[in-house]
């Protein structure tokens, strides 16, 4: 799917979560099954075109897939995510998505919803998904045609929505907060809770390309809202000002106490990723050089109990980064992270300066608020 999430958002139910993350066996695990996807969205940080061969003559097979998932079975492990691009774009994702569940997994899936088939609706009234989720970029077709780039989109999605709803698989609604669509957004909320009993969730953080093209990334730096657009934002909505006066709260002195060393977040507890290409990651986003393992070349094992820890255990090369998000108070504000640093700077230890600007004027609006003293 177009939005990039840690782990601890894509697999929303906090309790669960909790006792996944701290596990110390994968029990968690996201798929990638392309980067292919019939949509071209503006922000998207992966999709290539539907049709790319070289895409296509990349991705994990059926019988790869079928072998990673018996070793993390045999690890542990009890949920997967399946996720793209769009995986339903995989001929084969009805022979994926039973085997994973013939192994006794929970699966969720995420889908634009544009391709569902009668096929699709037949598969998960017999083999419910723990989850799926669909993103809704828009409740018009001018906004959802202008963020998609495809003609169409917006009837394609609602078809696919209703046709889920109607045979009985439940859905779960999101929205990506950009400046194509912010125009809508109480329309989109609204479309959404209408449609989703248990919780409606949305992100204003737009990541950029995995692949560093410079086109695309210019088109996701148009659809980025500024620092104080984000946060006047989430202080104009109850539930997400309330979240952030909860961080505050817990913060305390949230100093790191080993300002040199990178990884402080939760990549690699817990849950691992893999990327079309068959690379184990520590988390979805984290794709730079060095930090990830080919699993084609090695096992699951090895790259959870040997690299991972390695990969945790990097420390900074420069004193910079002790004196700056090393040993930054605000860093539960900026949604920092080494695999962020590096998508944005081409360095998974500097600062990115429109994440450092976030978290400077979140902490302002939550001063004036009194949650931050």
């Amino acid at each position: 799917m177009s939005e990039v999430y840690t782990e601890k958002t894509q697999l929303h139910d906090s309790a669960l979560w909790h006792t996944l993350k701290t596990a110390c066996c994968p029990t968690v695990f996201t798929l990638e099954l392309t980067a292919r996807c019939n949509l071209n969205c503006r922000h998207c940080y992966i999709n290539l075109p539907a049709n790319d061969p070289e895409a296509r003559a990349c991705e994990m097979t059926l019988a790869e897939i079928d072998n990673l998932a018996n070793q993390a079975v045999e690890m542990g492990a009890l949920w997967c995510l399946l996720t793209g691009g769009d995986p339903l774009l995989r001929e084969d994702f009805a022979e994926i998505y039973l085997a994973l569940k013939r192994k006794g997994l929970l699966v969720s899936v995420f889908t634009n919803a544009t391709l569902i088939t009668d096929e699709h609706i037949r598969l998960w009234r017999e083999y419910p998904p723990r989850d799926l989720e669909v993103t809704v970029y828009g409740t018009t077709a001018a906004t959802f045609g202008r963020i998609t780039q495809r003609p169409g989109s917006f009837a394609a999605f609602r078809h696919g929505l209703d046709r889920l709803q109607e045979g009985g698989v439940p859905v779960r609604l999101k929205a990506m907060v950009m400046r194509s669509n912010i125009h809508e957004f109480s329309d989109i909320a609204g479309f959404c809770r209408e449609r989703t009993k248990d919780y409606f969730r949305f992100d204003p953080m737009l990541h950029l390309r995995v692949d560093s093209d410079p086109e695309r990334n210019a088109m996701i730096l148009e659809e980025r809202l500024s620092p104080e657009e984000i946060v006047e934002f989430e202080q104009a909505i109850p539930e997400r000002s309330a979240a952030w006066e909860k961080v505050c709260r817990e913060m305390g002195d949230s100093r790191i106490n080993d300002a040199g060393r990178l990884f402080h977040c939760g990549a690699g507890n817990g849950a691992f990723s893999v990327g079309c290409d068959g690379h184990f990651r520590l988390c979805l986003s984290l794709t730079a050089p060095g930090a990830t393992y080919d699993l084609r070349r090695g096992s699951l094992r090895d790259a959870w109990e040997r690299f991972t820890p390695t990969i945790r255990a990097w420390r900074a090369a420069t004193p910079e980064f002790s004196c700056q998000c090393g040993s930054c108070a605000l860093h539960p504000l900026c949604n920092w992270c080494p695999a962020v640093a590096y998508l944005e700077e081409g360095s998974l230890e500097t600062a990115p300066a429109y994440f450092c600007a976030l978290a400077h004027v979140r902490t302002q609006a939550l001063q004036v608020a009194g949650a931050l003293s």
